[in-house]
Order: C-alpha cells, then sequence, then structure tokens
C-alpha cells in the first residue's frame, strides 16, 4: 500500500469519477429573494393547502427545512408553480417568524408537543354548559395554553338554555376573560354567530373545545360558505362527543377582516410544554408583585412575596387565587 507524506504528487492521487456526471453538493442554499408569500390553510398528510394572492395553491415542504414543519396560520414563503390549478404542486421555502403560538401535548407526561396553531391572537375556548357538562379544569389547561403562547382568551359558553351560566361565570370573572353565551335556538337563528362575530373582527381566531360542545356547530354558523360536518351526538355513558373534524382548518370570515381557525375537539390538554413561570405575564396585576420572591418561585409556596403584595392592597386576593389555580393545574387531570 503506497504511504504519502507531507508533499504529496497530485498526479498520484486517483480520485472517484462522478459518474452523474452533476455538480457537487453544496452548503450554500439559495436565499429565495424572490418567492411568494402565503398563509397556510390546512395541513393534510404532508400536503399543505396555502393562500397565495388569494388563490389557493397546493405546496409541499423544501427537503432544505428539514424537521421544521408548517402549521396552519403560518406565514410562509412558496417558490414553484403558484397558479393553483389542478395537479399542481408548490414548494415552500421558509417559514416566518411566528407573532404567537398555541401548542400542547397528548398529556403531562408526553415530552413532545403538537403545533396546533401559528399566528392567532386570540383563542375562543368553546364550553358547554350542560350536556356534556363543563369542565373547568379542562378550561384552565387551554387558558394556561393560552397565555403562555401569546394569545388573548375568549370563553364561548353555548347550550344555555339546558342550564344557566352563572357558576362557571363566577368562577372566571376574577381573570377579566370576554365571553359570550349563547343557547342552541341563537345558534339555529344566527343570532349566536353576530353575537360572537364582534370579538372575531380583524382577528385570526383558534376555535378548541371538547366533542359535543358545538364548536363545529357555531364555526358554520360564522362562515356558512364553507361549512365543515357538524359534530356527532354525545354518548350518554361518557357524556362526551364523537370527534367529526379531524384536522385544523382557516377560513375567512365573511366581509370582516378576520379568521376563524376550527380545530379537533380535545379530549385531553397536556402542558408538558409550558413554562409555569411565563403565566404570570399575564397577570400584571401580580407581576410587580414577585420581585421580592425568592429564586425559581411557584408562586405557590411559603415565602412567595405574592402573599404580601395581596395583604399589601397591591391587588384583589381572588386574582392570587386564579393565578395560583392555573399554576397547578399541571398537577390534576383534566376531567377533575
Amino acid at each position: 500500500m503506497r504511504r504519502y507524506g507531507k508533499h504529496t504528487d497530485e498526479d498520484d492521487i486517483r480520485t472517484r469519477p462522478n459518474r452523474k456526471g452533476n455538480r457537487p453538493r453544496t452548503n450554500i442554499r439559495p436565499k429565495h429573494e424572490d418567492a411568494a408569500e402565503g398563509m397556510v390553510l390546512t395541513v393534510d398528510r404532508g400536503r399543505l393547502t396555502c393562500l397565495v394572492d388569494g388563490r389557493t395553491v397546493m405546496a409541499m415542504k423544501a427537503r432544505e427545512l428539514g424537521r421544521k414543519a408548517a402549521v396552519v396560520g403560518d406565514r410562509v414563503a412558496l417558490v414553484g408553480d403558484l397558479s393553483g390549478a389542478k395537479d399542481t404542486l408548490a414548494r415552500i421555502v421558509r417559514i416566518e417568524e411566528r407573532a404567537s403560538l398555541l401548542r400542547r401535548t397528548a398529556d403531562d407526561d408526553d415530552p413532545y408537543e403538537r403545533v396546533v396553531v401559528a399566528n392567532a391572537d386570540q383563542l375562543a375556548i368553546v364550553t358547554a354548559l350542560a350536556d356534556p357538562e363543563p369542565r373547568p379544569r379542562l378550561i384552565d389547561r387551554c387558558l394556561v395554553a393560552a397565555y403562555d403562547g401569546g394569545l388573548e382568551p375568549l370563553l364561548v359558553m353555548t347550550k344555555s338554555d339546558l342550564a344557566p351560566p352563572d357558576k362557571l361565570l363566577e368562577l372566571y370573572g376574577d381573570l377579566d376573560i370576554p365571553y359570550v353565551v349563547t343557547s342552541r335556538e341563537e345558534l339555529e337563528s344566527g343570532d349566536a354567530a353576530d353575537r360572537v362575530r364582534e370579538h372575531l373582527d380583524g382577528k385570526i381566531t383558534a376555535f378548541v373545545g371538547h366533542s359535543g360542545v358545538g364548536k363545529t356547530t357555531l364555526v358554520n354558523a360564522l362562515v356558512p360558505e364553507d361549512r365543515r360536518r357538524t359534530t356527532g351526538h354525545v354518548n350518554a355513558v361518557t357524556g362526551r362527543g364523537r370527534h367529526t373534524t379531524t384536522s385544523a382548518l382557516a377560513l375567512p370570515l365573511g366581509q370582516a377582516a378576520g379568521w376563524v381557525v376550527d380545530t379537533p375537539g380535545v379530549r385531553s390538554f397536556g402542558l408538558a410544554h409550558i413554562d409555569p413561570s411565563r403565566v404570570i405575564h399575564a397577570f400584571p396585576d401580580l407581576e410587580s408583585g414577585t420581585e421580592g420572591c425568592p429564586r425559581a418561585c411557584s408562586h405557590d409556596e411559603q415565602d412567595c412575596a405574592l402573599d404580601a403584595w395581596v395583604t399589601e392592597g397591591h391587588a384583589d386576593p381572588a386574582r392570587l387565587y386564579s393565578l395560583r389555580r392555573l399554576l397547578a393545574t399541571r398537577e390534576r387531570k383534566d376531567g377533575d
């Protein structure tokens, strides 16, 4: 075997020919400065439906993006065939920086987070007042995810003809969350959609709720030209509905300058990805009182400075109770 020293003769070195005759790979990637801007409307088995200049374009993610996935609501840059014609396929080459991100995990022990929607301004938490019974712990978890992801919450209560909203309103009154109460009759007449629409104008709103609460029925009333399959019946034994929405979908809110994102019904909302220290940002009246807290304070321990802050009259004690209830929600099951 020939061994080479420091001074080799380049003519003696054999190189393997490039049989394909193409150029060698390079780490330099094109910047795609002429790429068109678009918004992801829905994702289905690796194919992404995007809105580009008023046209619906089917696209796929470019290999250069690696494992970074685009989700509903993402602002993306696309190249390729952008005509939107049948059997054409564009390519997503860049995912723009996200302004907000709603995430969840399957449960609190699941290390893998699932992105529900990007760039939403608001999270509409839909819950029935009866049939099925409201699940406050699930609502709490949705609130924590909204505060953590940079979304403003909106509480939508349905089926008020079956039960009054007073008890639920009392539970969340101290959080100052805007809310709408609707009945089944109002859903059918369109009055409920009109009142909910007042909170949606000019915003991207993601709708979330467990099955059977009337979420998709409400979305159909808000966007009648793009009706989705309505929710199924509620099981009389378990008190839970059947999933009928299987993928998230962004829909334009008619004449109003806004978007509605209908998401699949959830039966659990894991918070394994949530950093509890960020939840305090949703309580500006309490946040100033944390300056005297010990390092890594959970805000629910003996040395927490918030107790003295509230005692001195800087904030309402009910607000501190609400904060601690939300922070403790990771330690409880959704159905508790």
